[in-house]
């Protein structure tokens, strides 16, 4: 089993996932402390739809609809001065 930090982790993330897909654990460590561990998902495993279905079935749990849309906005014009500018008369 390999053992690494976050940090190492975080700037060399595919080579430790080739590793994890040749069968090998990657325990991820904080400090020296494991934190975590990666591990090769079982071939043929279920996708999490299939997990969640049961509880669907059940009313425990909803599905979303339809996507969420991550486009943001622009922001909303307000009259008046600034937030910051009242902040910094505040201070004085």
């Amino acid at each position: 089993m390999l053992s690494v930090g976050i940090k190492e982790l975080k700037n060399n993330l595919s080579r430790y996932l080739s590793h994890v897909k040749k069968g090998e654990d990657v325990l991820i460590t904080e400090r020296g402390k494991p934190i975590a561990r990666i591990i090769q998902e079982e071939p043929g495993s279920e996708s999490w739809r299939d997990a969640l279905s049961a509880l669907m079935v059940k009313g425990m749990v909803t599905l979303p609809s339809q996507k969420i849309d991550k486009d943001i906005d622009a922001p909303i014009e307000v009259p008046g001065k600034p937030v910051s500018e009242m902040a910094i008369e505040d201070r004085r």
